[in-house]
């Protein structure tokens, strides 16, 4: 299974078309360092698809976005602060692509009337890191007598002398 140590990134950045590649390799690389390089693909191409689009059509270009581990979803938000960005019409085509190609995602308005729009990936099973068994360290470990059978002798009450005969054990 992947760590389930939970992990929590934050960015915020005034999003132009020259620094939506560079935003995507940094949670690139955060996904990466997380082992979660399996999530890349579709955490960053969603996240560059909608940081483009606000690029694009928003009038205040600064974006927060943050990601969020829990050892079985990554979570992913990025909230911008313009107010005039609609989602059902310059982002409808970013949702439907988050959408088809994420677990779950959202939409939702912010005290401040800004927008936050999040998706979520689940580690798939097939996906996990395989958990390797340790080899145990003979020095580390403590030796403990092994009981020895018992003798044909011992079970019958008969023991051999020295002379070669049986007697019994008193």
């Amino acid at each position: 299974m992947k760590t389930a140590v939970p992990c929590y990134y934050h960015l915020d950045v005034e999003v132009s078309p020259e620094k939506v590649g560079q935003v995507s390799r940094i949670l690139a690389a955060h996904l990466r360092f997380w082992d979660l390089e399996n999530l890349m693909q579709p955490v960053c191409g969603g996240a560059e698809m909608l940081l483009r689009a606000i690029a694009e059509h928003a009038t205040d270009r600064n974006t927060s976005i943050e990601m969020w581990w829990n050892g079985q979803h990554l979570i992913t938000a990025i909230g911008d602060n313009n107010r005039s960005l609609r989602p059902d019409q310059e982002l409808r085509g970013c949702l439907e692509h988050i959408a088809a190609s994420s677990d779950g995602w959202g939409c939702c308005a912010t005290e401040t009337g800004s927008k936050v729009i999040w998706f979520s990936q689940r580690a798939r099973a097939g996906e996990r890191v395989p958990l390797v068994p340790t080899a145990p360290d003979p020095r580390e470990s403590e030796g403990l007598q092994v009981p020895r059978e018992p003798t044909v002798a011992q079970l019958t009450g008969r023991v051999r002398t020295p002379g070669g005969l049986l007697e019994e054990v008193r």
